[in-house]
Parts: structure tokens; sequence; C-alpha cells
């Protein structure tokens, strides 16, 4: 305790404001997901799990579950991929003015999500929107669709638009991690014959793990809880097409049913608590033979 920096002491204030405004509210919504709280009485019953059958008895319910894993995986995916592809491509490919192309690649992660949606809704217009008209004007007019209006095709178009915001995010922590991989292993490994794709998948991704453990968490807990891309976008329509667990968590609570709200937040907790630590325990061990 002497050799200590800091009294332990210091840290109150953090766990103070954290218990407050995370733990307690935390606790009281689990509790509060047992009852049927409503805005249209005043008493507060216990109810047991009759807001979590009533979740898994409607149809609307489970589509925005599913809606919600189809976004986490695809959009994990697509991130991942891409935002490695440009993180190597900036960091061993291109050398002239990578800085600028980062900068560039990156800005879309800082801009507001409401700004993003005004922006794609006008570009992805049926009628007069940027992307269709291209697509005429090139003679590609069969490729035109009702991209945010097609229940078919609008949880790809959110997912496009979301992966369009975010690769940028994660290609920088890819490339803080590219930068770490002492180039060492790479000279040896050309002495010894190697090409590209050897250096790629025995050197580089082995020791790239951890960010990609990090990056992959992160993505994950986005996924789980998205909401400003699809509320903005398309509010969850048409239909049920796009709902997600988050946005039928706020038009739940908007119709009053806070009870059945505070269920589904609850359920998404667990399913975000139980993926995070089944993805950290997957990734582990690749770190360590890495």
């Amino acid at each position: 305790m002497k050799n200590k920096i800091y009294p332990f002491y210091f840290s109150a204030g953090a766990v103070i404001l954290y218990s407050l405004f995370m733990v307690i509210p935390g606790l009281l919504g689990f509790y509060l997901s047992f009852t049927d709280w409503s805005r249209y009485s005043s008493e507060i019953n216990f109810i047991g799990f009759e807001n979590f059958a009533l979740i898994f008895s409607k149809q609307n319910y489970w589509h925005s579950i599913s809606n919600t894993l189809i976004f986490t995986v695809v959009t994990i995916a697509l991130k991942t991929v891409i935002a490695l592809m440009l993180a190597l491509l900036l960091t061993k490919g291109v050398k002239r003015f990578a800085n600028f192309h980062r900068i560039v690649i990156y800005l879309p992660a800082i801009l507001p999500m409401i700004v993003v949606g005004i922006v794609f809704r006008s570009i992805l217009h049926p009628a007069t929107g940027v992307l269709n008209e291209f697509l005429k004007g090139v003679g590609l007019d069969f490729l035109t669709q009702q991209w945010l209006t097609n229940p078919d095709l609008a949880l790809y178009s959110v997912i496009g638009v979301d992966t369009w915001k975010g690769i940028g995010y994660i290609m920088v922590i890819m490339i803080a991690g590219l930068q770490v991989i002492p180039a060492e292993y790479y000279e040896a490994a050309r002495i010894d014959g190697a090409n590209g794709w050897d250096e790629l998948w025995k050197i580089t991704l082995p020791l790239l793990m951890p960010t990609l453990t990090v990056t992959t968490v992160l993505n994950l807990l986005y996924g789980l809880k998205v909401f400003d891309a699809v509320y903005v976008l398309t509010n969850g329509g048409p239909g049920y097409a796009t709902e997600t667990v988050y946005t039928m968590v706020f038009k739940e609570f908007s119709k009053g049913r806070y009870g059945v709200s505070t269920a589904l937040s609850t359920l998404l907790f667990v399913i975000m608590s139980i993926g995070g630590y089944w993805l950290i325990n997957a990734m582990h061990p690749k770190e360590l033979e890495a």
C-alpha cells in the first residue's frame, strides 16, 4: 500500500458517478422488466416472465431480433475485411499522400448519423436519387432499385450506409496495430522466400489478432445496439423490414409500454453479454498462439 502512487479513494468520484448513472439504473431496469409498468396505470406490479413470454410469442419482436443479428454479423464481416484492406493499402501500398487518404476515409466516422442519414436518403431516393440516376446514366437501368422502400433490400441498404460510415474508425485502429508489427519479421520472411500472401497469413494476421479482437468486440456491441442508422434512414420500415431491438425499445416506450420496453433492453443486454464473452474466449487462444 505504501508503494502505491495514488490512494484507492481517488477513484471514489468515478465509482460514485458510474454507479449513479449506470449500475443503479441498470439494476432498476432489470427489475422493471419483470413488472407491468406502463403509462396507463399508476401501479407497478410484479408479473414475472410475462413480458418475456410476450416478446417470444410475437412475430414482430422475433423479426427485430433476427434483423439485429443479421445487421451485426454482416457489418462485422464487411467493416473488418474492408478496413483491413484499406489499412494494409495505406501502410504497405500507397506511400504518397497516405495521411491525406487516411483522413478522408476516417471523416465519415465523425459525422453525426443524422447528417449521414439525410444525405443518403437523398442519394438512395428511388425517383430522384443520385445512385439510381447514375445507374441510368451509364446504361444500367436494370440495377435501379427502391433501396430504402423495398422490404428485401432496405436492411442491406442500411447496412451499406453504416459500413461506409464506420470503416474509417476500424481502419485507424488496424493501422495502429499494423505499425507495431516489427519490420524485421517481414524482412526475414522475404529472405526465406515468402510472398505477399505468406506474409499476410503467417505474420500480419496472427500478430494483428489482439487488434482484430478489439475491433470485432466493438463492432459486435455496436451492431447489437444499433438504433440511429435505422431510425434516421427507415424508422424500422417498410413494415418491420429494418426493425431492430432498440428501435422496438424506443417504439414500445413511446407507446407507454415501459415494462415490455425494459424487458427488450434486458434481453439485449443478456445477448450482448453472452456474445461478447463467447467472442473474447474464442479469439483469446489465437492471440496467445500469435
